[in-house]
């Protein structure tokens, strides 16, 4: 299958314009092998590599698949941004819970507790009792409002800044809930489609219709962004204090 074949389902299914350059890198670290590989099967083997690279390598820019340079301009106040525009998560954050309920959250998880109701309880360890887990008789049973290994309820709102393939960032606040967009299933650096979505103010405003996501996460920004959530909110709530 050639490298034009790829980038065209590609396109096609996710609306997302390959690099030529970084196609042909990938099919060249993939060697000979690839003439034993089923045409959908590499295609598939592409897309996760696209999903979880940086944009900025990954993808062909052009201005209908960018941002507008000045999107962050508070003084426009409304502009239509027709796309499909691809963009990656650099951070999320629910703005529906508090700062300090956050870092509680997180440190409930840390002593290996749950909320049932107005009930901290305990939750079974992973691998502490495999066998009592599936059978739903731990002392965590799903049945329970736990927070998520994240931290957070998951309700959100939630505000993310977004990048495009040129690299311009942007603020999107989540206007209606968005399933998928939580701090548990959203990672850094999944990957993100707008279409006709509205910015306004500089800020770009999200609801179901103009959101498709594709998943995928850039592993060397996910995990320190996860590790270092809980000093970071804690250093947000020391500057509120002070100031």
């Amino acid at each position: 299958m050639s490298a034009d074949q790829i980038a065209a389902q590609i396109q096609s299914t996710k609306s997302l314009c390959v690099s030529p350059s970084w196609l042909n890198a990938f099919l060249a670290s993939s060697g000979q092998s690839q003439r034993n590989i089923p045409a959908s099967a590499l295609t598939k083997t592409a897309l996760f590599r696209v999903l979880a690279s940086d944009f900025r390598e990954s993808l062909s820019t052009n201005s209908s698949s960018q941002l507008p340079v000045d999107i962050y301009d508070p003084n426009v106040q409304e502009r239509r941004l027709q796309g499909p525009i691809p963009v990656q998560v650099l951070d999320i954050e629910d703005i529906g819970t508090s700062l300090w309920g956050q870092v509680e959250a997180i440190e409930r998880i840390e002593r290996g507790e749950a909320v049932r109701g107005r009930e901290i309880v305990r939750t079974v360890a992973v691998g502490e009792d495999q066998e009592a887990q599936e059978n739903g008789s731990g002392t965590n049973n799903g049945n329970s409002e736990a927070p998520n290994a994240s931290g957070s309820s998951g309700y959100g709102p939630h505000r993310l800044i977004l990048q495009d393939a040129a690299g311009t960032k942007a603020v999107a606040i989540e206007m209606q809930r968005i399933e998928g967009i939580t701090l548990e299933k959203l990672a850094i650096g999944a990957k993100l489609v707008l279409r006709n979505a509205t910015a306004a103010r500089g800020m770009i405003l999200l609801n179901p219709g103009c959101v498709d996501l594709l998943g995928g996460k850039i592993e060397a920004l996910d995990k320190p962004w996860k590790e270092g959530r809980k000093a970071r909110l804690l250093e947000r709530i020391t500057a509120m204090q002070d100031a």
